[in-house]
């Protein structure tokens, strides 16, 4: 019995929700294959070359057979089913697969070899089902043909386009439904198995409403009215499909510098190209297939999509202007956010890849006069889509620039259309246009510099854009995409911090990693220490060569290949992805530090997930620390939640410090051991101070003692469960923190300061939890006055509001300063500032600043800086300082 749906709809529904299904896999299994292969450009583009790879060979191996079959239904039933049964066997087998590929890989693969390995690898793995996607639409455009027999018998032409249009308008509710709402509460697994379904559905409903059709002979509805050229038209469909694909990659690089680059960033843009791709094969089915110009209709098309490049080219100038307006129209909420997202994303794919959708459908209709098969016509343009990925992303874009790159595109449809078009206006036009373009146009760049500020170095990566900035202060900011600030010469205390506070719990560290390298502050500050070896690993090279600007050392790595490691230098830098260096590494650390990681970043919230964790367990020595920084002015009380919660699930007994007293932007650390680890040695850590290479400097960063280092601690391990609660953990399959961070980004829903304040109150600490038993009971106690001191510091702070007159500053701070001090004279970020403000008050009140140094030296006697202020004080003054 069939099914009453009428037949002349089935197709069109059933290819939408094969859609559907076919970008959901996309974006589940580039996830998965980031997960185990890295996020370096070699495995990103590997993976997307492979998966149109994968569908190019389904379309041309199995194209033709369909055309040949005289039950193509039962071709489409047995794709989808093979696409369902192997989702499942990949939902089961990928961790194990993922683990041999990345063993293939290794720790230092050249780029060749990991390209090849991740290209080849995943393009195997995927291959069933990518196969069996690529023949579908065929086959659903033969069972059309079915429906539409006697029309074809009459000479009317195979429809194509609309089968094309469903299948497209389908994959755009796939990406959006996909990152909004399957994998966030469902995660990838399921995500996939519920694909599964739809596939199975949708071959069960094609035989049941088309049970008993038979095909006409093919010679009947595919008559060669066209000429025998088809070797031109398969060429025309091959660069077509690379320069479509080629103009898609420049252009999310280009748009990367002005967006915030979340994942709902790249579903809002891959959902506006398919809405334009899908528009215009339908206006191509609807306006333009049964017109009579069929000669000149491809120059004409071509000729209308180099205009289009060039309108979208020239709106990506304006592409932050374009944002900010349309923040003013939506509203800077989360929703209104990511609207304004796709708004400069529609400016500059709107018009091309509507005409790109028309082209298609034209050639594809071209190619079916000329005897080729729909199969063979799609299979050729996917596999030029294939290329373009690596061609575009690591060749192109870097030699020739954004601009550069997009001009090519253009003139590369400009070589596609027919000689005798070349002196008329359909082509010279865009030809003008191209070449003004090429000539007039500024570089295609978006650097934001302050005022007096100058630009001091700028690269445009393979993966991003990186950007050295300095302002009028001299204050140099190194910028990822021109929105992610990596850090900045204004932050070396806080950076230093960052490294040393893990090293000194452990009592005598060799080895350390750095997850992260930033502009290379962090790890350059540990390189000091000549017991120590450190090895840090960095996505972008572009970062490492940036990173030597602000270290002021000649670090081999930073200008090295990638594959290098440095040996005029205890800091050994590769570039590499920190999941799969600690995954494919079989090397062990004293000391893991990780990078503070923005969580809303496309890829950053796998840094956070359990199986991180627990591979970075497995890098340290049993008596090893770990410290994970955490961007607590990124992150919503909610998601770092659900990060303390993985985290805390494999150091289950975890700890919380943090690196600086910032209120506006805080770092907090969460810390665990090896194994052996349960609490530190205040003894240890007395004795790591005493020896080490550059003590002053470590006085610098503020950890003059062990009570300075202790007191950095904010949690202990029941405190950080408690926190934690029932909080959904981050996972490899489920990246909760991926999809709830950039919430927080848009809109934010506190202020950091808040933020902070709020998370210290949900937390505790005691002694017995972080030391292990020691002599000095009076240790204890200062701790304790310590810990209090510091939440009364940060709670104070709070309303204070930065002000460059001296005495407005002082009458705000001083007594609740004071205050702290009362509490723990040991707290010396009270102390510091108020002796800073007393040596500058002396200039314009000398008594003024000697009864705040009387207090300090009061305060604390054992410090000498008050006494020697005073001193000096009195000599300038000829009064005498009345010590008591």
């Amino acid at each position: 019995m069939s099914l009453r749906v009428p037949r002349h709809l089935a197709p069109v529904l059933l290819m939408a929700a094969s859609g559907f299904a076919g970008l959901a896999y996309q974006i589940v299994w580039t996830q998965q294959s980031a997960v185990w292969l890295g996020h370096e450009s070699a495995s990103v583009l590997a993976v997307i070359a492979a998966f149109f790879g994968g569908l190019a060979t389904g379309s041309l191996c199995l194209g033709s057979r369909v055309e040949r079959s005289v039950r193509p239904v039962r071709w489409y039933a047995a794709c989808e089913s093979a696409i369902a049964l192997w989702s499942v066997f990949l939902a089961i087998a990928m961790p194990s697969i993922g683990a041999f590929l990345l063993a293939r890989i290794g720790v230092h693969p050249s780029p060749p070899w990991q390209w090849s390995v991740a290209f080849f690898g995943t393009f195997a793995l995927l291959l069933p089902a990518t196969a069996a996607m690529g023949a579908t639409l065929p086959s659903m455009e033969r069972v059309l043909a079915q429906t539409q027999a006697d029309a074809y018998a009459r000479g009317g032409a195979r429809s194509v386009a609309v089968l094309y249009a469903a299948n497209t308008f389908g994959a755009v509710i796939g990406v959006v439904s996909t990152a909004f709402w399957l994998i966030p509460s469902l995660g990838l697994v399921r995500t996939s198995l519920l694909c599964a379904a739809f596939n199975v559905l949708c071959g069960f409903v094609a035989l049941a409403v088309f049970p008993s059709m038979v095909s006409l002979a093919p010679a009947s509805f595919a008559p060669n009215r066209g000429g025998p050229k088809t070797p031109g038209v398969l060429l025309r469909l091959a660069l077509t499909g690379f320069l479509g694909i080629g103009y898609e990659v420049i252009v999310v690089r280009v748009l990367s510098q002005v967006s915030e680059n979340t994942v709902y960033t790249y579903a809002m843009t891959l959902a506006v190209y398919l809405v334009g791709s899908a528009i215009g094969a339908g206006a191509y089915e609807r306006w333009f297939a049964r017109r009579q110009d069929q000669g000149t209709r491809g120059d004409v098309l071509i000729g209308g999509l180099v205009a289009a490049c060039i309108v979208g080219t020239a709106t990506l100038f304006k592409a932050d202007r374009i944002v900010a307006s349309a923040l003013a129209l939506f509203g800077h909420g989360a929703t209104g956010s990511i609207l304004a997202e796709a708004v400069p994303a529609l400016c500059a794919f709107g018009p091309p890849t509507i005409v790109m959708g028309a082209l298609f459908s034209h050639l594809c209709h071209d190619a079916l006069d000329r005897g080729v098969s729909f199969g063979r016509a799609l299979g050729v343009n996917t596999l030029g889509a294939a290329i373009a990925p690596p061609a575009f992303g690591v060749w192109m874009l870097p030699t020739f620039g954004p601009k550069g790159a997009l001009v090519l595109i253009a003139a590369g449809y400009l070589v596609l259309t027919a000689r005798r078009s070349w002196s008329k206006p359909r082509s010279l036009v865009p030809a003008l246009a191209t070449l003004s373009l090429a000539v007039a146009s500024p570089a295609l760049t978006f650097v934001d510099v302050p005022p007096g500020g100058r630009v001091v170095a700028y690269q445009d990566g393979v993966m991003a854009t990186v950007s050295v900035v300095e302002d009028a202060d001299g204050v140099a900011r190194l910028r990822i995409n021109n929105r992610q600030q990596e850090g900045s010469s204004a932050t070396q205390r806080v950076d230093g911090r960052q490294a040393w506070l893990p090293l000194l719990l452990h009592p005598a560290p060799t080895k350390v990693l750095f997850l992260g390298l930033g502009t290379g502050t962090t790890a350059s500050s540990a390189a000091r220490d000549p017991a120590l070896e450190d090895d840090a690993v960095e996505l972008l090279p572009e970062v490492i060569r940036a990173s030597a600007l602000f270290t002021q050392q000649s670090v081999r790595g930073a200008i090295a290949p990638a594959t290098e490691r440095a040996s005029d230098s205890r800091l050994h830098v590769l570039a590499a992805d920190a999941r799969r260096y600690v995954r494919a590494s079989n090397r062990s650390y004293d000391v893991i530090v990780s990078d503070n990681f923005h969580p809303a970043r496309s890829g950053s919230g796998a840094l956070y997930t359990t199986e991180h964790f627990a591979a970075v367990q497995r890098r340290l020595q049993a008596d090893g620390v770990f410290c994970q920084w955490l961007p607590i002015h990124q992150l919503d009380l909610e998601t770092l939640r659900s990060i303390v919660r993985s985290f805390s699930t494999v150091y289950t007994d975890g700890w919380a410090i943090l690196a600086n007293n910032s209120l506006d932007t805080p770092v907090l650390g969460l810390v665990g051991g090896g194994g052996r680890t349960n609490r530190f040695d205040a003894a240890a850590i007395r004795e790591r101070l005493r020896q080490a290479a550059s003590p002053g400097r470590l006085i610098d960063l503020g950890l003059e003692d062990e009570t300075a280092v202790l007191g950095s601690f904010v949690a202990g391990p029941e405190a950080l469960r408690r926190f934690a609660g029932d909080a959904d953990l981050n996972t490899d399959d489920r990246a909760v923190v991926a999809y709830r961070a950039p919430l927080v980004t848009y809109a934010p829903d506190s202020t950091p300061r808040d933020r902070l304040i709020a998370l210290l109150q949900k937390l505790s600490v005691e002694p017995d939890e972080v030391m292990r038993p020691e002599p000095d009971t009076n240790l204890s106690r200062r701790l304790v006055s310590y810990w209090r001191a510091r939440d009364r510091f940060i709670e104070s702070g709070r309303n204070v509001r930065p002000s460059q007159q001296l005495g407005d500053m002082l009458a705000q701070v001083r007594e609740p300063l004071l205050a702290v001090l009362r509490i723990s004279p040991d707290f010396r970020p009270a102390y510091d500032p108020l002796l800073s403000m007393a040596a500058a008050l002396a200039r314009t009140d000398a008594n003024g600043a000697r009864a705040l140094l009387n207090e300090l030296e009061r305060l604390q006697p054992a410090r000498p800086e008050a006494t020697r202020a005073l001193a000096i004080l009195a000599v300038g003054s000829g009064v005498d300082p009345k010590l008591p």
